[in-house]
């Protein structure tokens, strides 16, 4: 048997997938190419042509530890939720001043913190980002969509229909991050959000029930009966005095 016929193991054909692509791919994207492999070439392509997801994700983990026991300064990261397969952050010294060095950084310290703005308020308009930055970002904000880190998601209910700004899947590849959930204090900042949410609902909700309850006509006919009926007035008696002189 040839070396072209051996079957491989499916973490090795992963493991050749994931250096290949510069994008992340998903166990099902991966599920795909197995199948599709196996109806366009003959030979051992077929031996995989029932590949399952399960099967995948199992030897996902076993290619996974093989890297982390040998020491191979690679690893692989669930990012965007995809897979990918990307140096250790141990090796970065290096790494940086081999692909690195001279070269200026990409993104501003405002653009950081612009799509900081953006990452952890989206949706957001342009107006709530310079009413928190106190600057306009305008030539910011261009910027970060000719990089593809943000992306127009919609349009506001305000007057003038502003755009609303959010981040891509190019800005979780850039951070390597798995999904929004993953930056700092994301979780904590949403709880904060939806407990907001809560008491703002709470307040509209009482202020509704006591519209309501002053607007209600049988409320004003309970106090109308409640109240004390108005007493006549006394008999005039001047009238009898005159009449008896």
């Amino acid at each position: 048997m040839s070396e072209s016929e051996v079957i491989p193991e499916i973490k090795e054909i992963l493991g050749a997938m994931l250096f290949a692509t510069r994008e992340p791919l998903s166990v099902r994207q991966m599920v795909n190419v197995f199948r599709r492999a196996a109806q366009n070439y003959e030979g051992v392509a077929t031996t995989f042509a029932e590949i399952t997801a399960k099967e995948v994700e199992e030897a996902l983990e076993e290619l996974r530890e093989d890297l982390r026991e040998n020491h191979l300064g690679l690893e692989i990261a669930e990012i965007a939720d995809g897979y990918r397969l990307r140096n250790r952050k141990t090796a970065g010294p290096w790494l940086r001043e081999l692909l690195e060095k001279g070269k200026p950084n990409k993104l501003s310290k405002p653009a950081l913190e612009t799509l900081s703005i953006i990452a952890y308020r989206q949706p957001i308009q342009r107006s709530g980002i310079e009413s928190i930055r106190g600057v306009a970002v305008d030539s910011i904000v261009r910027t970060l969509l000719e990089m593809g880190l943000v992306k127009v998601v919609g349009r506001s209910e305000l007057p003038g229909k502003p755009w609303l700004y959010g981040t891509t899947q190019v800005f979780l590849e850039h951070f390597g991050l798995k999904n929004l959930d993953d930056l700092p204090g994301m979780a904590e900042m949403r709880r904060n959000l939806e407990r907001q949410q809560e008491l703002d609902l709470e307040v509209a909700n009482a202020a509704e029930a006591q519209a309501a309850e002053s607007a209600d006509p049988e409320s004003e006919n309970v106090e109308a009966k409640d109240s004390p009926e108005p007493q006549e007035a006394p008999p005039d008696t001047d009238d009898d005095s005159d009449e008896r002189d």
